[in-house]
């Protein structure tokens, strides 16, 4: 079963933008090679780090988005946190929060289709009782 993660990686200042599509390069082929899929890539841009982190204090932000089993996650860290070149990185599972969002999502629409349509039948029947010319309820 493939799930689907996040992974925010945090690249050394000084890298050129060839060692950086070489670095990209090789997470796609290492994805790949495990059985997954990177479904998209997203370069954030240097940024400042709030601390120093390996003697830097700012840093290239990359997310990507990637599909696949478990094991090809464990490879995926194995080798950021061998490579030279990225000095921080985090991995978020994202299918379980898509799964639950969806079930939230469904729940306050039929939360909304009752009382639009409750409160529309008790207007409905307020102005009726009281006849044509009085007030609309408040409701």
């Amino acid at each position: 079963m493939d799930r689907k993660y996040e992974v925010m990686f945090i690249v050394r200042p000084d890298v050129a933008d060839d060692e950086l599509e070489k670095l990209l390069q090789a997470l796609e082929t290492n994805v790949g090679n495990a059985g997954g899929r990177i479904t998209a890539i997203e370069r954030m841009g240097k940024r400042r780090l709030a601390y120093t982190v390996r003697k830097c204090q700012e840093g290239i932000y990359v997310l990507a988005n990637l599909e696949g089993p478990g094991n090809m996650l464990k490879e995926i860290e194995r080798r950021l946190r061998v490579q030279e070149l990225v000095i921080k990185f985090i991995t978020v599972r994202t299918d379980e929060d898509e799964k639950r969002l969806a079930k939230i999502k469904k729940l306050r629409e039929s939360r909304v289709k009752g009382r639009g349509t409750h409160a529309v039948r008790e207007s409905s029947e307020a102005v009726a009782e009281s006849g044509p010319d009085a007030a609309p309820a408040a409701v």
